[in-house]
């Protein structure tokens, strides 16, 4: 029996935000924080959605070249980690923007009180 989108999406999460952190030690960018996970259906890809603590253009860029950069190095960590699939999953890393978001727009409705 195989493991399901769901399963493996979560699980994939746990170990990437402990595995990105160990892997990405650079005090510049921070702590780097796993929001979500999806993963397709023929288990192929799994998107992961990141955020980082600091709201600057330059930290979000940093923290992106640096994930592109160690790809390869958390893809193979997390195969050490996750034995029980035939084949991870190619990791596409994006930038989650919701937390930006709701940031900007709490801001405008403390403006407004």
């Amino acid at each position: 029996m195989g493991i399901t989108t769901d399963r493996l999406s979560s699980l994939i999460q746990r170990e990437v935000a402990v595995i990105i952190n160990n892997v990405i030690k650079n005090p510049t960018v921070g702590y780097i924080n796993i929001t979500e996970v999806k993963v397709t259906k023929d288990l192929s890809y799994a998107t992961i959605f990141y955020t980082v603590l600091s709201d600057e253009k330059e930290t979000i860029e940093l923290a992106a070249s640096v994930i592109e950069e160690k790809k390869i190095a958390i893809r193979m960590e997390l195969a050490k980690k996750i034995r029980n699939i035939r084949k991870i999953p190619d990791l596409i890393f994006k930038y989650d923007e919701a937390l930006a978001y709701g940031n900007k727009i709490d801001s405008i409705l403390k403006s407004i009180k």
